[in-house]
C-alpha cells in the first residue's frame, strides 16, 4: 500500500472505486421536482416496495448502488422488517432513514424548536419513531433536516430556540442503540427567510460536539451561499472526525434538486479531492443523493448521477500527491494548480468501464439500462393506484 504522498496505482485507483458506494434516495424514484410544479412520468413507483425495484436497477447497472435512503412519513408501511426483507431479496439494504419535521400545519413556526410544548412533543415522537424504523431495518444512519427558523426579526428568541433544538437532539441521540448515528444537515435558509435554526456547518458541527461521537454532519452540496468554498468545510469536519456524510446533488442559485455534479462537475471534484486527501473514502462517511428529477427520467436521471459521483472520485484519485506537495512546499502556485488540473482533464471514462467490465457489469450503465426494456416494463405494469411523491 502506497503513503498518501506517493502516487497512486491503477490497481489501487481500481480497487478504491470498487470499493466506492452511492446511496440512492427513495423520493427521487417518485414524482418531485420544484416548489412550483411536480410533473407526473408514466411507470413511477406507487408504493415504497416499488421504489425499491426501480433502486435495485440503479445498482445493477452500476454495482455500487447497494443501499437505498427513506423518508418518513413518504414510505411508511405497516411492516418495516417486510421492506427490509425486500431489499435484501432484491441484492439492497435499507440505508438512512429520513425524519419529515416541514410538512404538517402544526409546523408552521417551527417543530423542535417551535414555542409550543404540545408542537415539540410530536416533533420528537417522530424522530423516535425513526429510530425503531432503524432498528426494524438494520438502518445505521438517522439523518435530521429542521425547517425550524423564523420569518421576521422578534419573531422569536434566536438563544431559546438553540435551546430547545438542544434539548430535542439529546433526547434522540440518548435513544440511539449501538452502530446508530445522528447526522445533521444544515441549510443557509428556507422556508426561514430571517434566521434558520441550523443554517451552517458551524451550527451543526457545535451541536454535535455537545451530543457525541455518535452525532456527525451532513454537507448538502446545494445549501450553501453562491461562492462557499464546500471543499474548505469537508476538509475542516474531516480533520475533526465529524464528517458523516453528504447530501449530494447539483444548483445554480439557491436549491438543490439538480443531478449530482452536472452545474458544476468541478466542485464536486475538489470535493472528492479533500474526502480522498483526509481519507474520507470510507464506509464511515455516506455517499448519498438528495435529488429530484422533475422534467428527466427518473432511473436514467439516476445512473447518471452515480455515474457522475463516480467520475469525480477516479479524477480526484489520480491527483499525484508527491508532485502536488512540493509545488506546495515550494511555492510553485501555478504548479500546484496544475497538478489539479491534470486530473480534473484526465478522461476517466474508459478506467471507470473497466472497472465494471472486471466486475462483471456492462461498461456503459447508461446504454445498459436502455436495453434492459424495465422503462418499457413499470410504464406498462404500473397503472393504477396512486403514484408515490412528496406527499406518499
Amino acid at each position: 500500500m502506497t503513503s498518501k504522498d506517493e502516487p497512486r496505482s491503477r490497481e489501487a485507483v481500481k480497487a478504491a472505486l470498487g470499493a466506492q458506494t452511492v446511496e440512492t434516495p427513495s423520493w427521487a424514484y417518485a414524482n418531485s421536482g420544484t416548489r412550483f410544479k411536480v410533473f407526473a412520468q408514466p411507470g413511477v413507483p406507487r408504493t415504497p416496495f416499488e421504489k425499491l425495484d426501480d433502486a435495485a436497477r440503479v445498482h445493477a447497472h452500476t454495482g455500487v448502488a447497494p443501499a437505498v435512503a427513506l423518508h418518513i412519513p413518504w414510505d411508511r408501511v405497516d411492516d418495516y422488517g417486510e421492506l427490509a426483507a425486500h431489499a435484501a431479496k432484491l441484492g439492497l439494504r435499507i440505508g438512512t432513514v429520513n425524519a419529515n419535521v416541514f410538512q404538517d400545519d402544526d409546523y408552521r413556526l417551527g417543530s423542535v424548536t417551535n414555542p409550543d410544548p404540545a408542537v415539540r412533543r410530536k416533533a420528537v415522537r417522530h424522530l423516535l419513531d425513526c429510530v425503531e424504523i432503524m432498528e426494524a431495518t438494520g438502518s445505521r444512519d438517522l439523518k435530521l433536516w429542521f425547517s425550524d427558523g423564523t420569518n421576521y426579526p422578534g419573531q422569536d428568541d434566536l438563544r431559546t430556540r438553540q435551546d430547545r433544538l438542544a434539548e430535542a437532539l439529546r433526547t434522540v441521540y440518548d435513544r440511539l442503540g449501538d452502530g446508530h448515528r445522528m447526522l445533521l444537515e444544515y441549510k443557509l435558509f428556507e422556508p426561514a427567510f430571517y434566521a434558520t435554526d441550523v443554517p451552517d456547518w458551524g451550527t451543526a458541527y457545535a451541536h454535535c460536539l455537545q451530543l457525541g461521537p455518535k452525532a456527525r454532519v451532513v454537507v448538502d452540496t446545494g445549501h450553501h451561499a453562491p461562492g462557499t468554498n464546500i471543499e474548505f468545510i469537508v476538509a475542516s469536519l474531516l480533520r475533526a472526525e465529524r464528517l458523516g456524510g453528504f447530501d449530494l446533488n447539483s444548483r445554480f442559485y439557491a436549491d438543490d434538486d439538480l443531478m449530482a455534479g452536472a452545474a458544476d462537475p468541478f466542485q464536486l471534484f475538489r470535493i472528492m479531492y479533500e474526502v480522498v486527501r483526509g481519507g474520507g473514502l470510507t464506509p464511515d462517511v455516506a455517499f448519498m443523493l438528495d435529488q429530484c428529477h422533475n422534467i428527466e427520467p427518473k432511473i436514467p436521471a439516476i445512473i447518471r448521477s452515480v455515474m457522475n459521483v463516480q467520475e469525480a472520485t477516479a479524477k480526484a484519485l489520480l491527483v499525484d500527491p508527491e508532485a502536488l506537495a512540493h509545488a506546495q512546499r515550494t511555492g510553485d502556485v501555478l504548479a500546484a494548480n496544475g497538478v489539479l488540473m491534470d486530473a480534473f482533464n484526465t478522461d476517466v471514462r474508459p478506467l471507470l468501464a473497466e472497472v465494471r467490465e472486471e466486475a462483471g457489469l456492462d461498461p456503459d450503465p447508461m446504454a445498459a439500462y436502455r436495453r434492459s426494456g424495465w422503462a418499457e416494463r413499470i410504464v406498462s405494469e404500473r397503472i393504477g393506484g396512486e403514484q408515490a411523491g412528496w406527499g406518499a
